[in-house]
């Protein structure tokens, strides 16, 4: 073998290193190479940081720092979940838009970025003002502290709605389902940063501290989503004339949108969505709890749940990706992760009565793991949907749907837990269910009834295998009752 085969083969080599120890490296195309697409993806890191700085950092600093009313503060988070149902309509617009440079989707990213740091930019103040140490009425700080969240919440869900479009936009057919786990993977990493970032700038609280952080986080989003939109969308004038001659031929959000969930798979898709998000999120809010009051964790214990739950999502984010490479459905995917949750939830439930830490901390990490299968099945999905031009309606629905389910689960999740405690507490549910697991258990059994229902819905949206391939399938998914 001479010195030119000894090359040709240690570069053949090389070249395989990359797919094996970069799971996105085949996500890249000659168009889409990997650097682009890594910057595109910096919107997902700025929607993660704004996520764990509004539900993590904030809540804590607000409630324990600022002695704002928990339930004031609840509240606050939840207004952003208000829009969610608007996320259709701003997908649909990404796809109509009329630009004089042809975009579609930049106006929106862009649009989504400012309202995000217009809500970063007031929040400081309004949240002092919550604090009480001024002569103002307290109502101004309550609105404030309000318009603050609402603005950023908008912001961010504009922004991932018109930059999961655009990255529809740009990958291919092929290079979809490992584009949708990047992104959720930078999803993923922006939260982890950004949460142990926050937490340690806030250290030593102070109100000049907060003022700075919060508003660092705001330039910081301005500079990363204006990094990722840079020349993502070519200029194209000839597309803006098309637009302009077929203004009278374009249809309406409403009728575009009868045509779009009048299938009966559309909307046992979208049902499927709003069950699984919700089956694995009503569980957000107690978790922690469970840990701290049944099986007496600490707060450093129960503060590493999340780094547990993190982990299991990331795990999923990197093994969805190579199972969607080999050309597995979606929607087995999404049922994965739904066998997946039976298992986590039994584990959290089991936890208690054999006084296993160890238990309910592997449950934490199978809710993640199963959960992040089931998003990435569910976003796959939408992202494969057969009409590309309406990309934006589609996944602006998906999100829609998600977050509704996800809102509506936590605020549920909550309630059910105190309404169940106190009618054990109050001796109505007899000996039996008196304990103090009791209010916990019944949320977590709920739970696994919903992703049952959701493995029902799901059913008979898997692809049926072919006729030679029957014989080696003991089991079918699609075999469910519709």
């Amino acid at each position: 073998m001479n010195l030119a085969q000894t090359q040709a083969k240690m570069l053949r080599q090389w070249r395989k290193i990359g797919p094996q120890f970069l799971p996105f490296a085949d996500a890249a195309t000659k168009d889409l190479p990997l650097a682009r697409l890594l910057r595109l993806s910096l919107f997902q890191v700025t929607v993660g940081m704004a996520t764990g700085l509004l539900v993590g950092t904030l809540n804590r600093v607000m409630i324990v720092e600022l002695k704002v009313s928990a339930a004031l503060v609840a509240a606050m988070i939840a207004l952003p979940l208000l829009f969610s149902p608007f996320r259709a309509l701003v997908g649909f617009r990404s796809d109509t838009h009329r630009s004089a440079f042809g975009w579609r989707r930049v106006p929106f990213l862009w649009l989504g970025t400012m309202v995000q740091f217009s809500g970063f930019a007031i929040m400081p103040f309004a949240l002092l003002l919550l604090s009480g140490d001024h002569q103002s009425p307290m109502w101004i700080g309550q609105v404030g502290g309000a318009l603050a969240f609402l603005l950023v919440g908008v912001g961010m869900q504009v922004t991932q709605t018109a930059g999961l479009a655009l990255a529809t936009d740009l990958a291919t057919v092929d290079t979809r389902p490992r584009v949708v786990s990047l992104m959720y993977v930078m999803l993923l990493v922006g939260t982890l940063l950004g949460s142990l970032a926050f937490g340690y700038l806030l250290q030593g609280f102070t109100p000049l501290r907060l003022i700075q952080v919060v508003q660092g986080a705001g330039l910081l989003t301005f500079l990363l989503n204006a990094t990722a939109l840079w020349k993502q969308e070519a200029r194209q004038p000839e597309r803006a004339a098309e637009q302009r001659a077929a203004k009278a031929l374009r249809a309406s959000f409403k009728s575009s949108w009868a045509a779009f969930s009048g299938h009966g798979k559309t909307r046992r898709f979208l049902l499927a969505v709003f069950l699984g998000s919700a089956a694995f999120s009503m569980q957000d809010i107690i978790l922690e709890p469970y840990g701290a009051e049944i099986l007496g964790l600490s707060v450093s214990a129960t503060t590493l749940l999340t780094a547990f739950t993190a982990a299991g999502a990331l795990a999923s984010f990197m093994w969805s990706a190579k199972l969607l490479r080999t050309g597995i459905d979606p929607f087995r995917l999404c049922a994965l992760g739904l066998m997946i949750g039976l298992f986590a939830f039994s584990s959290i439930i089991f936890s208690d009565p054999l006084h296993s830490s160890i238990l309910f901390r592997l449950g934490a990490m199978l809710v993640g793991l199963g959960g992040g299968f089931f998003a990435i099945g569910t976003l796959t999905a939408a992202m494969s949907m057969d009409n590309k031009a309406e990309a934006g309606l589609t996944l602006g629905a998906w999100g829609a749907v998600q977050a509704t389910g996800t809102g509506l689960a936590i605020a549920a999740g909550g309630v059910l837990r105190d309404a169940v405690a106190y009618l054990a507490q109050a001796g109505m549910l007899g000996d039996a269910m008196s304990a103090p697991a009791t209010s916990y258990s019944v949320v977590y059994h709920i739970e696994i009834g919903l992703i049952f229902l959701t493995l029902v819905v799901l059913g008979p949206l898997v692809r049926r295998v072919r006729s030679d391939n029957l014989a080696s399938i003991s089991f079918e998914l699609a075999e469910f009752p519709k």
